[in-house]
């Protein structure tokens, strides 16, 4: 009779376990990450020219002294970013890459760059924007491809206007309305 016990419980409880096993295991609670959304608004001041300079030419048809408003140019920014678009706001971080005019007719310039911040809540963290900007159309859609810190895996969007504009001196100021997601666990 041991026999036979030792025998039904080395076969037997394993087929009975692993479908209890399963079936805990199926109904434990799922926690699952909470979405969390953040909105912002910005204000970055794009600047070619005058004592706070920010934007420079580094290649183009006719070398570094080529418009940004012409295909091919290629231009590296450190553009203040402020709370507002006031030149005198509180500046919180820095809008650091590049843009490339890359439309035929001049209109439109591919943006690839970091939104660092270096005040404030999110002080340390960075947003990466990329997208088209045909800066002609009033509102343009970017892209948030990814972030740090804070701002850790989120993916988003972004609404771009021109708050300011002055052509013949190549100054601009651009409201960025950000929205990005990420998965929270709290």
């Amino acid at each position: 009779m041991s026999k036979f016990l030792a025998f039904a419980t080395s076969t037997l409880l394993p087929l009975i376990a692993l479908p209890i096993m399963y079936w805990v295991i199926k109904n434990l609670p799922k926690t699952k990450p909470k979405r969390t959304k953040t909105n912002l608004v910005l204000y970055v001041h794009d600047n070619f020219s005058g004592h706070d300079t920010s934007a420079v030419t580094v290649a183009g048809c006719n070398g570094p002294t080529t418009s940004v408003l012409k295909f091919g140019t290629l231009v590296a920014v450190d553009d203040p970013v402020t709370e507002g678009p006031d030149r005198d706001s509180r500046e919180i971080g820095r809008a650091q890459g590049l843009y490339i005019n890359s439309q035929m007719d001049g209109k439109g310039l591919h943006l690839v760059f970091s939104v660092v911040f270096t005040e404030g809540e999110y002080k340390g963290s960075s947003l990466e924007i990329q997208g088209p900007d045909p800066f002609s159309v009033k509102e343009r859609e970017f892209s948030v491809v990814s972030g740090t810190g804070f701002f850790r895996f989120v993916r988003g969007y972004g609404i771009m206007t021109t708050e300011f504009i002055d052509i013949p001196n190549l100054r601009a100021i651009l409201k960025l309305d950000v929205t990005v997601k990420y998965d929270s666990d709290e």
